[in-house]
């Protein structure tokens, strides 16, 4: 016998030749466990090709699932990236309008800190406004056109009469004009007349003795006297007098000092204010607290605790 060759005992063929002849027959006969069960043998043609139609429908159903899938995958995969390029999108704005909140955060910023710097400077504005004005005398009541043409003169003998002063050296202004148009009808309030004195201790005579004696009376004449305020200050000082009503309501001392500082006394205890604000904020609470005294005050009073009863 050659070597390297064997032979069958059944049937004297090569053991190489048989292993092939073997799996050949397994690739076209597949055993049960692998490949799904086929027709019998003692089935009819007309069976035979129902059940084939049938596979082929199976199949075909199959393959348009896989295909819609396929669509809906290339749909989805078209959907995800315009998602894509959108999101890039919004990135690219958020930056953007981070930037441009960024950009008004530092410009409003700046305006606070301008804003701060323009209060101060009204502030001081109005403080040189009230400084300036310090030698003026406001006069209310003269009828218009009874000064003439020479209200130097006129004031210069009126006023002594009107206060009951000597003055010495006789009053001097340095002007002294009304305010407003004049009015030739002669309806309506007069405008005040502004006396700006040269000096100033004749200015805070006047403004003393118009404090003590309040109106002055001459014949038909009843004139008033006040100093001389910006619009601002004057505003202040309106402000604060409108609590006046209140103030007594609550027994509590007050003031009003120039420019305008309102000083208030209660229970011993003194208090400046300079903002109308804190002065209302300050009321309601002493408000609130007067009303829950006198509730307090209108309960019943008892001589036992209810503890020393039980």
């Amino acid at each position: 016998m050659p070597r390297g060759k064997t032979t069958s005992k059944v049937t004297g063929k090569p053991a190489r030749q048989l292993l092939f002849s073997e799996a050949l027959r397994q690739q076209k006969h597949p055993s049960a466990e692998d490949s799904p069960p086929l027709p019998c043998a003692n089935m009819t043609e007309d069976t035979q090709g129902a059940t084939m139609d049938r596979i082929l429908q199976e199949i075909s159903a199959v393959s348009r699932k896989l295909e819609d899938m396929e669509n809906a995958m290339v749909a989805l995969t078209a959907e995800t990236r315009s998602m894509r390029l959108d999101l890039a999108g919004f990135q690219s704005q958020m930056s953007g309008l981070d930037q441009r909140v960024t950009t008004m955060e530092t410009k409003v910023a700046s305006w606070t800190d301008r804003d701060l710097e323009l209060s101060h400077l009204r502030s001081k504005l109005t403080d040189l406004e009230d400084r300036s004005c310090r030698n003026n005398v406001r006069l209310l009541g003269f009828p218009e056109g009874v000064e003439g043409a020479e209200i130097f003169s006129y004031l210069q003998d009126i006023l002594p009469k009107l206060t009951g002063m000597t003055f010495d050296p006789p009053l001097e202004f340095q002007r002294a004009h009304r305010l407003g148009p004049r009015r030739q009808d002669g309806k309506g309030r007069p405008c005040p007349i502004i006396a700006c004195m040269l000096l100033h201790l004749q200015a805070c005579q006047l403004l003393q003795t118009a404090h003590t004696q309040g109106l002055f009376r001459s014949g038909n004449l009843e004139i008033r006297m006040s100093a001389d305020f910006s619009k601002e200050t004057a505003d202040r000082r309106k402000a604060f007098l409108s609590f006046s009503t209140q103030l007594h309501r609550l027994e509590v001392e007050f003031g009003l000092f120039e420019p305008a500082r309102m000083w208030i006394t209660k229970n011993g205890e003194s208090r400046n204010f300079y903002d109308p604000e804190d002065l209302r904020t300050f009321l309601e609470g002493l408000q609130d607290q007067t009303q829950f005294m006198e509730m307090t005050a209108q309960l019943p009073q008892t001589t036992q605790s209810p503890l020393q009863s039980t």
